[in-house]
């Protein structure tokens, strides 16, 4: 490891990424933090990685989502959360405390899928035909250049996406039929351990809070006790490069407080450009309100990358992930309840107590709606007697069972209404209506990651010959790595801290479960049997 005590790093951006990068820079590269300085337009950090009093006139809590989190993919986030103490504990490490948490809270859904009879759906009989799994294992075998920018439904027969293994498999991960088979086949690679288990959600796990709390917050404090610069209201606009070829990073220039200005790279200086955002022009709305779906690109976020795409050839193509609103949106919510009335039914209907259920999927509602019941308290300061689900559709743009109306144009209320309808609790919906706050998020860009793409369209972490500079997030091409995970951005930012400073650890393997022979066999009874 070349020591670099001059050099000041620019992380762009202040998501997981960017935070991901700050500490190995620290821990791993020996970097001092008062060199380290990130820049984020918002004013808060973590990126997509949220959790807070809802910013709309209703109040409440909200969450824009939540990231499935498991033991056997996501070894370069254990990496990281096993050196970041919690807020409540110094002596214990988030990943000591996670693992304690899941101990007390096992995930086993009794209640996965549910008919529009209300009913509980046998959720282990995956429903899957020869014919579905000879599709399945063509895709499985194909390489990825043959499949190039196809869709999901390109390789399967249209009854296979009313199976119950594709309600259960495209709710727990976020896909829709027309999004890339190149990203679905990494899918089933990297988690072909939750094939026989997809219907319990057992190898989920959970943070004690929403992953703001639980892993934002704990990696800010520890950074800003070394003396990292946080830098908010600040938008990164372009970058000046040393010559055409693009290789070296010269100035950054950006906007604060609503003037521009210019941060000048010096020989030893370094800037990573987090690019694209799942989150970007997210709105808000409440009981009486609509969330805006924005269509033009308003965030910073995309903005950035579009410049940085003119200046090499290798630095991306952006409008293959943020050129079809249509094909990447969906709309979340988030309710907030006075009493425990909603949350102990649905915990007497389903059998499982908050926290153990993971994502209850109404399948044949026209909105594809799932909820989740999470441990409570799911904010750390969460206020006494207060109590939180989380929710969302897949299909906004089509009328309700129960609201005769697309999601993209209902008001808070009338989303809870279509939830209520769907559970079939009418003895208690007066009563749930009467006390609980509802917070609606439209996300244009939620699913953009799962766009139909080819290689070239995202550049690499380190662009050949790129002498100081990186680009992070979830647009970035790791090969066989998987987006929308927390995984893929710590990977990313290992990736070019390791790289460029030469630092003299391995990279954490992925995990490839069809080389355990144990895995691959359940998972091949499962869904080849």
């Amino acid at each position: 490891m070349t020591a670099r005590p001059n050099s000041q790093i620019h992380l762009v951006g202040g998501g997981i990424a960017s935070l991901s990068a700050a500490v190995f820079l620290i821990r791993d590269a020996g970097m001092p933090g008062e060199n380290i300085h990130i820049l984020e337009q918002l004013p808060l950090l973590g990126g997509s990685l949220d959790g807070a009093h809802a910013p709309t006139a209703d109040g409440g809590y909200v969450t824009r989502g939540g990231r499935m989190l498991e033991d056997e993919h996501y070894v370069c986030l254990w990496n990281l959360l096993e050196s970041i103490p919690t807020l409540d504990d110094p002596d214990v490490t988030i990943r000591e405390d996670m693992h304690a948490f899941n101990a007390e809270h096992p995930s086993d859904s009794k209640a996965r899928l549910i008919a529009a009879d209300h009913s509980i759906i046998d959720a282990t009989d995956l429903g899957l035909t020869a014919r579905d799994r000879a599709d399945l294992t063509r895709l499985l075998a194909l390489p990825e250049k043959l499949i190039g920018a196809k869709r999901i439904e390109d390789f399967f027969q249209p009854r296979f996406f009313d199976t119950n293994f594709w309600a259960m498999w495209r709710t727990t991960f976020a896909f829709q039929n027309w999004h890339s088979a190149i990203e679905l086949k990494r899918y089933f690679l990297a988690f072909i351990q939750e094939f026989d288990r997809i219907h319990t959600l057992a190898g989920v796990r959970r943070t004690r809070y929403n992953q703001y709390d639980s892993i934002v917050a704990p990696i800010q404090a520890w950074l800003e006790a070394r003396g990292v610069t946080f830098e908010h209201g600040v938008t990164v606009l372009d970058a000046d490069f040393a010559d055409a070829t693009a290789r070296r990073v010269t100035a950054l220039h950006v906007e604060r407080d609503g003037r521009e200005e210019t941060i000048e790279l010096g020989p030893e200086d370094y800037a990573f450009f987090t690019i694209g955002s799942m989150t970007a022009d997210a709105t808000y709305g409440d009981r009486t309100t609509v969330p805006e779906l924005i269509r033009e690109r308003r965030d910073g976020s995309w903005r950035l990358w579009e410049a940085l795409a003119k200046k090499a050839p290798d630095f991306g193509r952006p409008v293959a992930f943020c050129g079809t609103i249509e094909e990447s949106k969906w709309e979340s919510f988030t309710l907030t309840m006075s009493d425990r009335t909603l949350i102990d039914r649905i915990a007497e209907y389903s059998g499982n107590e908050p926290g153990t259920g993971g994502l209850m999927t109404f399948k044949d509602s026209k909105w594809l709606l799932s909820i989740v019941v999470p441990a409570q308290p799911h904010f750390r300061n969460q206020d006494p007697d207060t109590y939180t689900i989380w929710g969302y559709a897949l299909f906004g743009g089509v009328d309700g069972d129960y609201v005769a109306k697309p999601m993209d144009t209902c008001t808070g209320a009338e989303v809870l209404d279509e939830l209520l309808g769907q559970l079939g609790f009418d003895d208690i919906a007066d009563h749930v209506r009467a006390t609980t706050k509802v917070t609606t998020v439209q996300m244009p860009y939620i699913d953009a990651q799962f766009q139909r793409r080819v290689v070239a369209d995202r550049p690499k972490v380190v662009p050949n010959g790129a002498q100081n500079f990186a680009f992070l997030g979830q647009f970035v091409e790791i090969p066989e790595g998987v987006v929308f995970t927390v995984e893929y951005s710590v990977r990313a930012a290992m990736t070019a801290v390791y790289r460029h400073f030469g630092v003299d650890k391995e990279i954490p393997a992925m995990y490839r479960g069809m080389l355990d022979p144990k895995v691959a066999w359940a998972a091949l009874k499962t869904a080849f049997a």
